[in-house]
């Protein structure tokens, strides 16, 4: 089964990161009308997520939210993709949505944003850059408390 795309509007740009952290091709759009977002939604072939009602109505294959909780969204969403992915994956960019390419092994350090872990400078973890704005991600501590967090929320399922 081939992953949706996702366009996701205004009101749910927290949710576009975090279902970019689980490696959903996930594009978020704010200040665009909503003729606009129907237009690129059967464009690109991307199913919307939205909390905005007038929207869902005209677009069938949208997915309409209610709550305004990141929690509560997992959940709706999960409800309504079944298949709905529960772990994180370093395929995405949570910032612009390009993917995310493995550095090698054994390379040189790169020049990491203040407060880059040493280990990650040296290369003993791995460290990912993305391929559109070149921000550099690695497994670290926020990853870990993220995926304790989807845990909570949603909870595994056979899906991965």
């Amino acid at each position: 089964m081939d992953d949706p795309q996702w366009l996701v509007d205004e009101m749910l740009g927290r949710l576009s990161r975090y279902l970019r952290f689980l490696g959903y091709d996930t594009e978020y759009v704010h200040g665009v009308a909503d003729e606009e977002i129907a237009r690129r939604s059967r464009a690109e072939h991307r199913r919307v997520i939205t909390r905005d009602r007038a929207l869902a109505a005209g677009l069938p294959s949208s997915i309409l939210l209610t709550r305004t909780d990141i929690a509560g969204q997992m959940q709706e969403l999960a409800r309504a993709y079944p298949s709905l992915r529960r772990q994180v994956r370093l395929d995405r960019c949570t910032l612009c949505n390009g993917e995310l390419v493995r550095l090698e092994e054994g390379r040189s350090p790169p020049a990491g944003p203040p407060g880059t872990p040493a280990g990650v400078l040296v290369g003993k973890v791995p460290l990912f850059r993305c391929s559109r704005c070149a921000h550099l991600f690695w497994e670290g501590s926020h990853t870990k408390s993220m995926r304790v967090r989807l845990a909570q929320w949603i909870p595994a399922s056979p899906v991965s």
